[in-house]
């Protein structure tokens, strides 16, 4: 039996229909991306699953006993409580029933008989409860989702009251998750979510979590790796199709191309009666053309299959970029803190034209100021900046906090094209049809830049990116409002962007969680991460993700070696002795360490240490660990000295123990 039965859903606005004969099911366990045009009504087929919308139409009925989690844009904490606390909320029907077993056991010191026996039947009601809502070890489970989601141990004490609003929503998809539902519906839950936390979010859902999921997102990804089938609003009705993301692409397309066959064929034949009901309407056979004209009417408003709709896009046809000479943007020996933080130190970094540069990393690393301060627009604290004379940069922003917000929408672009026109002059029909290109209508011309929604302010921007010719196109997140086709498009304007040759190709620099776009768009990335400084990686996403968790997989193992190697005091002499052949320690090989001065012990561990990370840094370009002879020998040189590190280390801790 389907855990959810929608049928027949039929829903309006002022303005538009949204749903017209909308029908879905969902069985236990199944994995479903909804996806859509922004506005086609995923969100409002959410809102009535949840009862938030009361549609005007239809019917949804739910299995008995199910339970409904849904993603909450806002989400609603209690005062006062910690993050760890927060989330543990989600486990207060767990608690409830821990608290009434703990009464039934003193109940049951003094029961005797029947009541005994009634004592011991709840007693066992409350055991399989409790199993089946997590059982006794749920901290683990606490910590692990907190920490995946992007909210680190040192954040568990911090008062929710504190939190951005980012982490407070990341907050709010951890206790739902941990809240284990029957069907979780999700919408855009990766919207606060840097790249290892949409890793670790779609390896959950495909992975751990074993309820149904009805899963709204424009990360194409996690479509692919999470869900076994898609469902796509379109024009009011619901359209499914099996498989994942890319099985859907393939699918949409041969039926859409199936469509235009039936309806152009359907189109000869209007135009082939019009053309015998004109030509025969005032002769001899006038009654018989009458007729046919009325059955075409009837065909045409019964019959008649509308034109098949095609996901509008931008059309995003980048001019040439001006040439600019050998160096576009160099940076060098910069260091920026903010608020006591250090954010980068000593980094340097060229931008050239042909250059691809994707910059990756948590939220509130740094890449944002890094850019802004290659730009011009922050201060370095130290280092300097040098510019081609020749450069023009086209920078989509993320807040996009410095557009005139009275200014409406064809206004905005007359001005961005005017600004980089030569003479200065741009006709308002000219501006008018380059917002016609981006989606908007006339009337949504007219909108004021304060009233737009971010999608909408998203496309005009671009828009204005694309009438200017540019040589360094900066794009912070520009991905993030936008639906699925529009990003694809982008991301095929910009592979197409610029050329190399002749020193007239443009340098693109995107600041980007979406996996895709990066993967499609950059060949060199800048990576920061939390406890590091940031590195420059050549190669693509995928190869750096690979060398990332090979890297990661083997410090892992190192640690787990060290843990297990590492001597005690208590070992201290038994080591020795085993080392030196059964001598006593400060003969041999333990005396060699006895006999060396600490600073010559704590010079040999950083020359150890920094060694050990140009290894790690060597098995991260492409050429290396592709490269398996090279590969195996740089890991056993890495094996080696970490084996030498041990030792030293011991006998530097140890000595510092005793001063």
């Amino acid at each position: 039996m389907p855990l959810l039965t929608v049928s027949g859903l039929k829903h309006a606005y002022p303005t538009r229909t949204v749903l017209d004969g909308a029908t879905l099911s969902v069985e236990a366990g199944e994995k479903i991306g909804l996806v859509g045009r922004n506005g086609a009504g995923k969100s409002t087929l959410l809102k009535v699953i949840t009862g938030q919308l009361v549609p005007d139409e239809g019917s949804l009925q739910l299995a008995r006993g199910v339970r409904v989690g849904h993603l909450s844009q806002h989400p609603d904490f209690v005062p006062g409580d910690t993050v760890r606390e927060a989330a543990n909320r989600a486990f207060t029907a767990l608690h409830e029933a821990q608290e009434e077993l703990a009464t039934l056991y003193e109940s049951m010191a003094d029961a005797v008989g029947d009541d005994l026996e009634k004592l011991l039947n709840r007693q066992s009601d409350l055991d399989g409860r409790i199993e089946a809502l997590g059982g006794y070890a749920i901290e683990h489970r606490v910590e692990a989702t907190l920490e995946g989601l992007g909210l680190p141990a040192s954040r568990f004490d911090q008062a929710v009251d504190t939190l951005s609003g980012g982490q407070r929503a990341r907050l709010g998809l951890a206790r739902l998750l941990l809240e284990s539902p029957d069907l979780l519906l999700l919408d855009e839950p990766t919207n606060h979510l840097d790249i290892r936390g949409r890793q670790w979010l779609e390896t959950f859902l495909a992975d751990e979590f074993h309820g149904a999921v009805i899963v709204v997102s424009h990360d194409r990804w996690l479509l692919d790796r999470v869900v076994n089938r898609i469902v796509e609003v379109e024009a009011g009705r619901v359209l499914e199709y099996p498989g994942n993301y890319q099985a859907f692409i393939a699918q949409r397309h041969e039926r859409k191309v199936v469509e235009q066959r039936v309806h152009e064929k359907q189109l000869d034949r209007i135009r082939a009666e019009e053309a015998f009901i004109r030509k025969y309407k005032s002769g001899q056979r006038a009654k018989q053309a009458r007729g046919r004209e009325a059955r075409l009417e009837r065909f045409k408003r019964d019959e008649l299959s509308e034109r098949p709709i095609e996901l509008d896009v931008v059309s995003l046809d980048l001019p040439k970029p001006p040439r600019a000479g050998d160096v576009l943007v160099a940076g060098e020996h910069l260091s920026k803190a903010y608020d006591d933080s250090m954010l980068f130190e000593d980094f340097s970094v060229s931008i050239r034209p042909g250059d691809r540069i994707g910059i990756i990393g948590p939220n509130g690393t740094g890449k944002t100021t890094l850019i802004r301060t290659l730009l011009g627009d922050l201060p370095p604290d130290a280092g300097q900046i040098r510019t081609s004379p020749r450069l023009a940069t086209g920078w989509f922003r993320q807040n996009q906090e410095h557009l005139d917000r009275d200014r409406t929408i064809w206004q905005y672009l007359q001005k961005t094209m005017g600004d980089a026109a030569p003479d200065g002059q741009v006709r308002e029909q000219d501006a008018r049809n380059l917002a016609g290109a981006f989606l908007f209508t006339g009337a949504e011309q007219e909108k004021t830049i304060d009233v737009l929604s971010g999608g909408e302010r998203a496309r005009m921007v671009l828009a204005g990116l694309v009438a200017c010719p540019m040589n360094l196109l900066v794009l912070d997140e520009p991905s993030n409002h936008l639906d699925i086709p529009s990003a694809e498009r982008l991301e095929q304007a910009l592979v197409d962007y610029g050329d190399a040759k002749d020193g007239r190709g443009g340098a693109l620099v995107l600041i980007s969680h979406d996996r895709a776009l990066i993967e499609a768009t950059c060949t060199t990335l800048i990576v920061f991460d939390d406890d590091t400084e940031p590195r420059i990686f050549n190669g693509t996403f995928s190869q750096w993700d690979e060398a990332d968790r090979r890297r990661a997989d083997a410090a892992a193992e190192q640690s787990t070696k060290k843990k297990v190697a590492r001597p005690t005091k208590r070992d201290k002499k038994q080591d020795g002795d085993k080392r030196s052949g059964g001598k006593p320690a400060g003969s041999s090989g333990a005396s060699s360490l006895s006999s060396m001065s600490t600073s010559k012990i704590e010079s040999r561990i950083e020359a150890i240490e920094g060694r050990i990370r140009e290894i790690d840094d060597t098995l991260m370009s492409p050429e290396v660990y592709t490269d398996g002879k090279r590969t195996r020998q740089l890991q056993k040189e890495r094996s080696t000295l970490t084996e030498e590190l041990e030792p030293l280390e011991f006998e530097w801790s140890t000595r510092a123990s005793e001063d």
